[in-house]
């Protein structure tokens, strides 16, 4: 397989994702993620379709064609923080498209959008298998954030505490 060259700025268009991209952002995520997350996507296009001041949501397209995005929503003052933040909920590029720079250039694109909404901040979570995503975000110049992500079932039945008598 013969990789595909480097995209230039020239090469490329950037702008927010509309309506006529949700099927483009679907298979480029099933490719990644094996499986249609159809009802996330409908609802965050949606979302970002009412309430525009919440979302940045931007594609990259090359030849006309979307050739990847970025989804972020943002927070403000959650959990006592006084500037707002962005959290990347979703990020895709085509596999035909990968290692091209692309990603990188989502990233350009969402972080320009943040400043101009007055985001200080973008904040995602990642499996800390997936390695090719975490060295997307290490060359995204992420680091390790002050936080501790916690969770529990809430399927499971909490164990009693045992009383000492």
């Amino acid at each position: 397989m013969v990789a595909a060259a480097p995209i230039s700025a020239s090469d490329r268009a950037a702008r927010l994702l509309g309506a006529d991209d949700l099927e483009r952002v679907i298979a480029i995520d099933r490719a990644h993620t094996g499986r249609s997350r159809r009802h996330f996507f409908e609802k965050r296009f949606a979302a970002a379709k009412s309430r525009p001041q919440d979302f940045i949501h931007v594609g990259v397209y090359r030849g006309g064609a979307l050739r990847g995005f970025a989804i972020a929503r943002i927070h403000r003052g959650e959990f006592g923080e006084v500037q707002a933040v962005a959290v990347l909920d979703a990020i895709g590029v085509a596999t035909e498209n990968q290692e091209i720079g692309i990603g990188q250039a989502l990233m350009a694109e969402l972080v320009d959008g943040m400043r101009r909404m007055g985001v200080a901040r973008l904040r995602s979570e990642v499996e800390w298998r997936s390695h090719d995503l975490l060295r997307f975000f290490d060359a995204s110049h992420f680091e390790l954030a002050p936080r501790l992500a916690l969770e529990r079932s809430v399927t499971e039945p909490l164990a009693e505490a045992s009383e000492e008598e």
